[in-house]
């Protein structure tokens, strides 16, 4: 191989790894193994995990964690922000019964990206007011699915992070908390469970979990999609 082939392969290679850890990023992560449909086990409840990368990170380990307790899908995609989720959700939730539905959006909404980049000079991808209404919204269409619904929030955003402000999470978060109240939707508070190890399980400078991370989010999942399950077998 010539100096100049070679060059211009690790050049190629490079730009490939690049854009993959943009994508990544971004939440445009077609082939991501959390993404691959599963076939349903006949008796158990059906489960529904809709949410960004994050929930991407620890619907396998959730899965492994209800193993012949339920059939734990997600939707088919990165959920991205709200405005997405106001697209996709008639899509995503189908035609079929569910019987928990877990869910979050918050990261996306509170990015700043312009053509198709990181740039804190840019405006926010959802305002918190609109972020608000835009949740309001998709519970409603939620709620009319039968399922006992769960609202995961969002996880610590840290210091130095491209395209996100630290902090920004928590102005999200107490947003959402009053739609979550008046539609008497259970809360999963992954942002404190996280803040509790956070420098062991969160990426440097990024949202996203290490696999002990995604692990230790997955058991706080799975506890509380069980216990809903649990109390569902209660009812007469």
């Amino acid at each position: 191989m010539t100096h100049l082939l070679r060059t211009a392969l690790v050049i190629t290679i490079a730009t490939l790894l690049d854009a993959t850890s943009l994508a990544n990023t971004l939440g445009t992560t077609p082939n991501d193994p959390s993404l691959v449909p599963i076939t349903d086990v006949p008796g158990l409840p059906r489960v529904l995990i809709i949410g960004d990368s994050i929930s991407m990170g620890y619907t396998i380990p959730v899965r492994a964690l209800l193993k012949d307790k339920a059939n734990v899908h997600r939707i088919p995609q990165n959920g991205e922000s709200t405005t997405v989720g106001l697209v996709k959700l008639r899509q995503w939730i189908g035609s079929t019964r569910w019987d928990v539905i877990h869910f979050n959006w918050g990261l996306h909404d509170l990015k700043h990206v312009r053509d198709n980049a990181f740039d804190l000079e840019a405006p926010v991808t959802t305002e918190v007011d609109q972020y608000k209404t835009n949740l309001a919204n998709l519970v409603t269409s939620l709620k009319v699915t039968g399922a006992r619904l769960i609202w995961a929030s969002t996880t610590p955003v840290p210091e130095n992070c491209p395209g996100r402000i630290s902090g920004d999470e928590i102005i999200y978060n107490a947003a959402a908390l009053p739609v979550m109240k008046d539609a008497h939707i259970s809360v999963n508070d992954l942002h404190s469970r996280a803040m509790e190890r956070l420098e062991a399980i969160q990426k440097p400078n990024d949202v996203h979990f290490n696999q002990t991370g995604n692990d230790y989010l997955a058991a706080q999942v799975a506890s509380a999609i069980e216990a809903y399950l649990d109390s569902s077998k209660q009812q007469p």
